[in-house]
């Protein structure tokens, strides 16, 4: 009996966009959310049917697709609609770089491409060991504090808190972290974070240009290491708070740059840590 995968997919988000690209299946790919941007030629090549949280349900059921892959319970009401529509859904909920590296896996077996999802699972696996090897060797490690947001001010998720260690830090705030929810990541007393010291500061503020020059006008913030010595900077979002390969890509090594260069300035000029 023949098997028949998927062959019309809609990706609502991202990072399904570039896995199957990695992957060479884009020619699956019969629609895109408007905030892809990884690979460019997905934007140039694809129609853009989805936001975040909403789509343009009509306009997805003209492409027909046989498959629709979302992320989160943002996405649970588009979701639902397609489905009573009779449309094939999944939903991914990856929040952890194991689960990253699952839904990949579990990607590849959905449209029958296993082995090509195996072998780019175990190139990002290996590239992330590389990375914990060469931060392993660092003379120092930095404590970090990732902004997800400024107003309210939300700390990172559980993939980003897990890629600032594998690159030679430490997160500032590891048990928000755990929160899957951007509201549960929300620093209640902005002071914590001058309590907590953070020798780096790194905002990701979803799309908008990250403000070094207004973080470090906080009140009492002058007084944080990071801010004293003006390491703060800003990844982009579209490299990191996506859960998938950019994130274990250019994401993860942006991340071991801003570390490398802080422990080597630091190592020469004989800065030992203190505050």
């Amino acid at each position: 009996m023949t098997v028949h995968y998927p062959e019309r997919i809609v990706c609502l988000t991202e990072e399904t966009t570039e896995t199957l690209y990695l992957l060479g299946e884009d020619r699956r790919i019969v629609g895109i959310s408007g905030f892809t941007v990884r690979p460019p030629e997905a934007r140039r090549e694809k129609p853009k049917v989805s936001a975040f949280t909403s789509a343009r349900i009509e306009k997805i059921l003209e492409l027909k697709p046989d498959l629709v892959l979302g992320f989160s319970d943002i996405q649970a009401d588009i979701a639902a609609e397609l489905v009573r529509r009779g449309i094939e859904v999944h939903v991914f909920n990856q929040r952890t770089v194991a689960e990253i590296l699952r839904m990949i896996r579990m990607l590849g077996g959905m449209i029958g491409c296993e082995a090509k999802a195996h072998a780019l699972v175990e190139r990002l696996q290996n590239r992330l060991e590389d990375i914990r090897a060469q931060a392993a060797k660092l003379p120092r490690h930095p404590r970090v504090y990732f902004e997800e947001w400024d107003e309210p001010q939300i700390s990172c998720i559980a993939w980003v808190s897990e890629l600032i260690g594998i690159a030679g830090g430490e997160d500032s705030f590891p048990e928000l972290a755990k929160q899957a929810l951007g509201k549960n990541r929300i620093i209640a007393d902005p002071q914590d974070v001058v309590r907590r010291q953070p020798d780096i500061i790194i905002g990701s503020w979803c799309g908008k240009k990250f403000r070094p020059q207004a973080v470090a006008a906080r009140p009492g913030w002058h007084a944080i290491a990071a801010v004293r010595h003006s390491e703060l900077y800003e990844v982009k979002s579209s490299i990191i708070l996506q859960p998938g390969p950019a994130a274990l890509t250019d994401g993860v090594s942006a991340l071991q740059r801003i570390f490398a260069r802080w422990a080597e300035a630091g190592a020469a000029a004989g800065y030992d840590g203190t505050r």
